[in-house]
């Protein structure tokens, strides 16, 4: 009787841990908490998710068993979820297990927009996959840049010392994006780390993979994606810690050369004197544009520019480019007098957002240097034209924008303009 009650105590005991475990399941600590994790998924429900550029959530994803699960049916162009939140700094861990060959991902910092059909080409990704079986099930090997716990087509581990375990068991992953320095790590050891936006990024981002993907990797914050690559796939324990933004101030141009900006269109960009000159090509029948390789959304910006000849140009900010040359965006007027410089306006439909007023036309000294100042935080814009204030707006939809910094040459031809002293303080 002993031998048997015993036995049933042993039995409760290991059901009772049992449950114990899983309640720890997709829930914080106090610890946590005071620490500033959050939970994106609460264990129970979809609540905080919804589809990639949609409002809702259609599937094909569910909870099981206190697991996201992603059904195994979506597809390249298909099947990518994404938070409801975005994100710029932070510190993320989930825990995941893939079918055997399965393929998934996790993606941060996604824009959406009409013109991103799929998150990856706007949010870099930690690559989910089944690397010990993936040849034998699908037919073809990996490429190093495709492995497990890869920043996706960038950065690659010493695969000797990774800790992977095997398809069906649980991994524990991290992500941790501190402005600019990035860490993955894989049950508990770090798999890359490098710093975003360096010359070495942007030599690996414009030679391979995202050679034709110009927003790939820029944006500052975004939103988080699962992906349903047409593998089953679960998720669990993914919490979210939001790290600070660190203010930095610099000059975004060093007299000497182009360095941290591309052209895109057919006009003349040089630079002489150590001032930065734009010129209107032999073929002026499209706008030309001088893009930083950057981003900056939240900003104070301050240019010299003095206008020769047409100096129809403007200052685009929160800017992105479609290829092979078009950038949409908001832009600070430059334009010759009673063309209403320092004045808002939108390329993607709504056209002018704010003109100055008629009695602030001769602020502009045409011929000679003017400074410019542009103001951007979160909806709200304000100018000013050498001291003055030009236009004060506040805008949801400028607001949602991200996107580099960018210079203009309005078609036509004849248009001369010199730029000097560009320097931004990033907020």
């Amino acid at each position: 009787m002993k031998k048997f009650l015993f036995t049933l105590t042993a039995i409760a005991l290991v059901l009772c841990l049992a449950a114990s475990c899983s309640d720890k399941n997709n829930s914080l600590s106090s610890k946590e908490k005071a620490d500033g994790w959050q939970l994106l998924f609460d264990g129970e429900t979809m609540d905080g998710w919804r589809d990639f550029g949609g409002t809702a959530l259609t599937g094909p994803w569910e909870v099981e068993d206190g697991c996201i699960r992603a059904e195994g049916e979506g597809d390249d162009a298909n099947g990518y979820i994404v938070t409801e939140r975005e994100f710029a700094n932070f510190h993320l861990k989930w825990e995941w297990k893939i079918s055997r060959g399965g393929n998934s991902g996790l993606i941060y910092h996604v824009v959406e927009a009409p013109r991103y059909r799929v998150p990856y080409v706007t949010g870099p990704e930690y690559q989910l996959i089944d690397d010990d079986n993936w040849e034998e099930v699908n037919g073809y090997p990996l490429e190093p840049w495709q492995r497990c716990a890869v920043d996706y087509a960038m950065y690659v581990p010493d695969f000797e010392t990774r800790l992977l375990k095997p398809a069906g068991q649980w991994n524990a992953s991290e992500i941790i994006f501190d402005n600019g320095h990035v860490t993955y790590l894989l049950n508990g050891k770090v798999t890359v780390e490098f710093e975003a936006w360096t010359p070495d990024w942007f030599q690996r981002k414009n030679s391979g993979k995202w050679e034709n993907a110009p927003e790939y990797g820029l944006a500052r914050s975004g939103h988080i994606c699962l992906q349903d690559h047409g593998y089953p796939a679960w998720f669990r324990n993914i919490k979210i810690k939001e790290l600070p933004v660190k203010p930095a101030e610099k000059d975004l141009f060093n007299g000497k050369d182009l360095s941290g900006w591309t052209l895109y269109g057919k006009d003349k960009w040089y630079v002489e004197g150590g001032e930065l000159v734009c010129e209107s090509g032999e073929d002026h029948s499209d706008y030309g544009y001088l893009a930083t390789d950057e981003y900056y959304d939240d900003f104070d910006l301050t240019v010299e520019f003095k206008q020769e000849a047409n100096g129809n140009s403007g200052v685009f900010f929160r800017s992105t480019v479609t290829p092979p040359a078009t950038v949409s965006g908001w832009q600070v007027e430059v334009a010759p007098k009673n063309n209403d410089t320092a004045g808002i306006y939108e390329s993607y439909g709504r056209g002018w957002l704010v003109q100055i007023p008629d009695e602030k036309e001769d602020i502009l000294r045409e011929g000679e240097w003017n400074t410019l100042r542009i103001l951007a935080q979160g909806d709200r814009v304000q100018t000013w034209l050498n001291g003055e204030p030009m236009v004060d707006i506040t805008d949801a939809k400028v607001g949602a924008g991200k996107g580099r910094i960018a210079l203009q040459i309005h078609d036509g031809g004849g248009i001369k303009v010199r730029w000097r002293n560009l320097h931004i303080k990033t907020l």
